[in-house]
């Protein structure tokens, strides 16, 4: 989804400053959502900045980290339930994984 450029959210921060409208007038007067206008606002209350965020990197998964063990586990015990797989995983690896 691509950004809105920092005129536009400079222009809407600064109409709802004005102090004489609504969130919701400004978010309509500039063809964005309500939410949008309130986020900006706190952004800018909070940072001094408009610029937007970074977007966050790809995390990886704690199973990801263990992939050659886990599929190990698996193939030594190909019949065991889910919660058999996970105390196996907390004893062996120390790690403590959802199953729900």
């Amino acid at each position: 989804m691509p950004t809105h450029s920092l005129d536009l959210r400079q222009r809407v921060v600064a109409a709802y400053q004005a102090g004489n409208t609504s969130i919701r007038q400004v978010a309509k007067r500039f063809m964005v959502t309500k939410r949008t206008v309130h986020r900006w606002v706190r952004q800018y209350q909070q940072t001094q900045d408009l610029a937007p965020k970074k977007a966050g990197t790809k995390r990886v998964g704690i199973l990801e980290q263990h992939r050659q063990e886990v599929m190990a586990i698996i193939t030594e015990h190909p019949d065991f339930y889910l919660w058999q797989y996970q105390e196996l995983l907390r004893e062996r690896l120390g790690i403590n994984v959802s199953i729900v």
